[in-house]
């Protein structure tokens, strides 16, 4: 196996995220039609992409091997101001993350969670936090085996 690198991706990327993006969209697509639209114009969903790089706080990671594109992840920086009730925090959120089955289990999916937490410590960011939908086991034993634990439980009830 050649290395793996990982790289910040740039507005240029934004194809090559889309193309990836569909890896994880059609799981969920399949999953939760209530929820997501079945795959669009790839280019549609390459600006939205661009349009997320342009956020405040935005994190994009490409990963590489041998030049090809294996995987990305997405992520935000999050500065929450104190109050009466919660202490001022900052931490970082894994919104996205997909890998080429042709490269699962090979690293890629840990080396992009760990440039997201490198930037979150950079950050001064106290801890890294992600969702995952409750049908896809296969993430939640990523994160799992990476060290995320339970923090709350979001529930739903159908009206």
């Amino acid at each position: 196996m050649t290395e793996i690198e990982v790289r910040r991706a740039t507005e240029a990327d934004a194809v090559v995220l889309a193309r990836l993006n569909e890896i994880v969209h059609a799981l969920h697509v399949e999953a939760r039609p209530d929820v997501f639209v079945a795959a669009g114009d790839k280019e549609e969903v390459a600006r939205l992409f661009v349009r997320f790089l342009g956020r405040e706080g935005a994190l994009v990671f490409l990963a590489e091997e041998a030049g090809r594109a294996v995987g990305y992840v997405t992520g935000v920086v999050h500065r929450r101001e104190g109050d009466v009730m919660l202490r001022a925090r900052s931490f970082v959120s894994i919104e996205h993350i997909a890998v080429d089955p042709g490269v699962a289990r090979s690293g890629v999916g840990s080396a992009l969670a760990r440039a997201v937490r490198e930037v979150g410590r950079e950050a001064g960011c106290t801890s890294v936090l992600t969702d995952v939908w409750d049908f896809n086991e296969a993430s939640l034993a990523f994160f799992t085996e990476l060290g995320f634990r339970p923090m709350r439980h979001v529930l739903e009830q159908a009206l």
